[in-house]
């Protein structure tokens, strides 16, 4: 009973028949297919306003290359101290921007917040001799699984805005905190402030797809540069197109994220005082002693242990395709765990 990653999950049904569809004959190369042509359409409606989007297979690959974009090299990047481009991209953006800084921002729950965020800023007394501050990164969902409210990313792209940040998102668990706010994917982007949105369709469902959405179009022409120089430039992106068109038509995004969601509010739920953070998308934390982990991982559980060695921290993440059979089992067992 795998709960180790949304990564280790099966395609859906709908990607593979979206692969098989156009797996037919001979297009052109290099993103001057049809379906690749498509996409600006698509998003354009799926976001409620003009939008260029660009197929990547990575989400590091999104973020890295939406970050140098936004940043120079000498710039400061702003970003919450357990984010995934701190934690997880080993160093990728300070690799494609050719050196800008990581700027790590303080907050509870895996979110930073207005006065952290602005404490960070004046931390950096900006003259010749310092880095600037270029970029803030928000990721929603968080690495921690818990979701920003609109309120909060107004008042944080505010903030950017009034001291010169364009803003970025890392949008690798997008579609779960869409439907864990209920909101529209404009309430959640551009009429929040951002400026550039890695949008992740791989963790819900999809097969390496993911693309990077621009709403502002003045920054399209220096990133097309770098995502070639990088070599994500891909030859056959109709396979990568066609998955991203069939995740927003279909509605499938929508369908994997709410049964993920509500599964994990279920394991949450029967874990108790063991939970460690809200459940706002499809990751849970616990608390849970070393005896606790050994006998789920006996009972044929499977997770990965998170933070420091002794912290006791445990994650569970449920797929698109998770067995109920699977959270049923894990609900019992954690019960079971807290009357002993």
């Amino acid at each position: 009973m795998r709960f180790y990653s949304d990564n280790t999950a099966t395609a859906c049904p709908e990607i593979l028949e979206a692969l098989t569809r156009v797996n037919t004959g001979r297009v052109k190369a290099y993103g001057d297919d049809e379906w690749t042509r498509e996409l600006d359409g698509v998003f354009s409606d799926y976001f409620g306003r003009e939008v260029r989007a660009f197929p990547v297979v990575t989400g590091t690959a999104a973020n890295s290359l939406s970050l140098a974009t936004l940043s120079p090299p000498y710039g400061a990047v702003f970003a919450h101290q357990q984010a995934h481009v701190v934690s997880d991209e080993c160093g990728a953006t300070e690799f494609f921007s050719n050196g800008a800084r990581l700027v790590l921002v303080p907050g509870e729950n895996g979110r930073m917040t207005p006065e952290t965020l602005q404490a960070a800023l004046e931390a950096i007394p900006v003259s010749v001799h310092t880095v600037q501050p270029a970029a803030l990164t928000l990721t929603q969902a968080t690495e921690l699984g818990t979701s920003y409210r609109l309120d909060d990313l107004a008042a944080l792209t505010d903030i950017a805005r009034r001291h010169g940040l364009k803003v970025h998102m890392d949008g690798a668990r997008f579609a779960n905190a869409l439907e864990f706010l209920g909101c529209s994917p404009a309430d959640m982007t551009w009429r929040a402030g951002v400026d550039v949105l890695s949008f992740g369709a791989t963790k819900n469902g999809a097969l390496a797809a993911e693309a990077v959405i621009f709403f502002d179009p003045q920054l399209v022409r220096d990133f097309e540069l770098r995502r070639k120089r990088a070599g994500h430039l891909i030859s056959k992106s109709r396979f990568v197109s066609a998955q991203l068109l069939a995740y927003l038509q279909s509605g499938v995004w929508k369908r994997n994220a709410a049964r993920t969601n509500a599964l994990a509010r279920k394991i949450g739920a029967a874990a108790g005082s063991a939970l460690l953070y809200p459940v706002e998308a499809n990751e849970i934390f616990l608390q849970l002693e070393d005896a606790g982990k050994r006998t789920l991982r006996a009972a044929g559980f499977e997770f990965y242990d998170w933070g420091a060695e002794r912290s006791g921290c445990a994650r569970f993440v449920v797929s698109w395709d998770q067995p109920e059979a699977d959270v049923e089992a894990l609900c019992r067992a954690l019960q079971s765990l807290s009357r002993t």
